[in-house]
């Protein structure tokens, strides 16, 4: 089931269907039974009891015209019914059913929200899965599943820990907010800026999975990207003065717009090197680049995520790889480093290195961190090793690392590729 711990690839046109709209839909559906049931942890078992009904009743039934709406009105009546069977009759029992009995079947052929306004209800989902009464580990798994659609499985191999402690993570996290009796609503002005890190952290990893899913058949999820850009956006209209908000703004511009290049035709990668650069999304390079200047008109330094966009600034604004800044993009990386160190960072600056200086000097810095151990696991660091090793001509040792890197791999894309290469 799309979302659940047993998430698998859909098989049947309904299950498709159904993946296809949590994927889509699931954090607008739970932020709206959120607000309409006050409750966090209810509503998405709620929404995940609508899915079920759907995978019984769709293939006898067919697809609604609108079944984000059908989901979502399932989702309310059960709520109805189980506040009937411990007899709750309150205040918002009455206002529900009101709704439900507005909307009836006409209602389903017009969506319950404007996929084009700009509402505040995901961004106040947003805010409650990244409540301060959770640990920073909670807060992401916690909006990566509710807001960003992805299973536990995802969520796993994006942070490289096991399925079942992903799953205590959520688990804990909505009993947690359950017991603090968390609001569903956005900070006051004066406390949002002290919410604001964790908000931001959530949504730059909710992008990343968009720029390279973990797992599945595809290497994109624009979907994803288009609400974490849309989030992002909101944010920076709450908070026009927060230089953090406009540098995560535009890394996620800057990068997205190489999304239309960044797989052909059948859906397999396309490495930096071999993009159709004329498909990059001009638009969005210029909306990145303005941001990152607003960003930097505050004059308080660069943080993270506008040293990461100014990183992706310099590959949107030449025609090639061969006329890229590289030196440039090395000392951003060891700007980066010095800030927000991590093997990851290290990793991307040893990659810059190799186009900066040549693979030799770059292999140090992947061998240093293949001793540390930190990424072991992570199939980006056999595959930086095994593009350096074939550069140096070491093509054995090269594909020996790639079928190690196709091995770890999640994403069915990547590993292919991998697998490739390996081949030779």
């Amino acid at each position: 089931m799309p979302g659940s711990d047993s998430s698998a690839t859909a098989g049947s046109p309904v299950e498709r269907a159904v993946a296809a709209v949590w994927r889509i839909e699931s954090a607008r559906i739970v932020a709206t039974l959120t607000r309409y049931t006050g409750d966090f942890g209810l509503a998405e078992d709620l929404a995940q009891d609508a899915l079920l009904e759907a995978l019984a009743q769709w293939p006898q039934d067919g697809v609604p015209a609108n079944p984000a709406a059908w989901l979502t009105a399932v989702a309310k009546r059960r709520a109805i019914d189980g506040w009937r069977r411990r007899e709750r009759y309150d205040d918002r029992l009455a206002v529900i059913a009101h709704d439900l009995a507005r909307e009836q079947d006409d209602a389903l052929d017009a969506p319950p929200w404007d996929p084009d306004a700009i509402d505040d209800d995901v961004l106040r989902l947003v805010f409650i899965a990244c409540h301060p009464v959770l640990s920073r580990e909670a807060r992401v798994a916690l909006t990566l599943r509710v807001v960003g659609g992805l299973s536990t499985e995802q969520i796993a191999r994006a942070f490289l820990v096991p399925t079942a402690t992903v799953q205590q993570r959520i688990v804990r996290a909505k009993k947690t907010l359950a017991a603090a009796k968390a609001p569903f609503e956005v900070p006051s002005r004066e406390d949002l800026p002290a919410r604001l890190g964790a908000v931001l952290g959530v949504l730059y990893l909710v992008f990343n999975e968009a720029h390279a899913a973990t797992a599945g058949e595809d290497l994109l999820r624009p979907d994803l990207g288009r609400e974490a850009i849309r989030l992002a956006r909101v944010l920076a209209a709450l908070l026009p003065g927060e230089p953090d908000v406009h540098a995560l703004l535009a890394l996620m511009e800057l990068t997205a717009a190489r999304f239309p290049a960044r797989v052909d035709a059948q859906g397999d990668p396309v490495l930096l090197a071999d993009q159709d650069r004329r498909l990059w999304d001009r638009g969005r390079i210029a909306r990145g680049r303005a941001a990152l200047a607003r960003a930097d008109a505050f004059g308080r330094g660069r943080g993270a995520y506008a040293l990461q966009a100014a990183i992706a600034e310099c590959h949107a604004v030449v025609p090639s790889v061969e006329e890229t800044d590289w030196a440039t993009i090395v000392l951003l990386y060891e700007a980066l480093g010095r800030i927000a160190p991590s093997p990851v960072v290290e990793l991307n600056r040893a990659a810059a290195v190799a186009m900066a200086t040549g693979p030799a000097s770059a292999l140090r810095i992947i061998d240093a961190l293949a001793e540390g151990g930190a990424l072991r696991g992570y199939h980006l660091l056999p595959a930086t090793r095994g593009e350096l090793l074939l550069r140096l001509g070491r093509e054995e040792e090269a594909r020996s690392e790639f079928a190690v890197a196709a091995a770890l791999a999640g994403n069915d894309r990547e590993r292919a590729l991998l697998e490739q290469k390996a081949r030779g």
